[in-house]
């Protein structure tokens, strides 16, 4: 740990306080972190920050009491969702559905990919 990084009342980094990875307070996640407890943090601003590698990766931190939930997505959203996965799964030259998403380079599932490959 640099002692550089840890400034808890932000006077060496512009007014937000910083911490060394792992040092983070309690009360305050990243965004990933909140993301796993179903929470956003809406339109809070960063309460403080994580630097790490030198300074040169940087994450926010933010109060989780102030996190809102995550909206959940409607049945008309999940439906569309889902056509939309099963045209990205559908293979143009063949019209098979299959279970990874064909190439969009190709538009071609695997199989009519290594046939053309073959022929051409």
């Amino acid at each position: 740990m640099r002692a550089w990084d840890y400034d808890p009342d932000g006077s060496r980094h512009g007014g937000m306080p910083t911490y060394p990875y792992r040092m983070a307070p309690t009360g305050l996640a990243t965004r990933r972190q909140l993301a796993a407890l179903k929470l956003t943090p809406g339109t809070s601003e960063p309460a403080a920050q994580l630097v790490w590698r030198r300074g040169e990766r940087k994450a926010y931190l933010f109060h989780i009491d102030r996190a809102k939930p995550k909206r959940e997505a409607t049945p008309a959203q999940l439906a569309a969702l889902g056509r939309a996965m099963k045209v990205r799964r559908t293979c143009d030259m063949c019209g098979t559905e299959q279970p990874y998403c064909v190439s969009r380079k190709y538009e071609a599932c695997n199989p009519c990919i290594d046939t053309w490959m073959a022929v051409a």
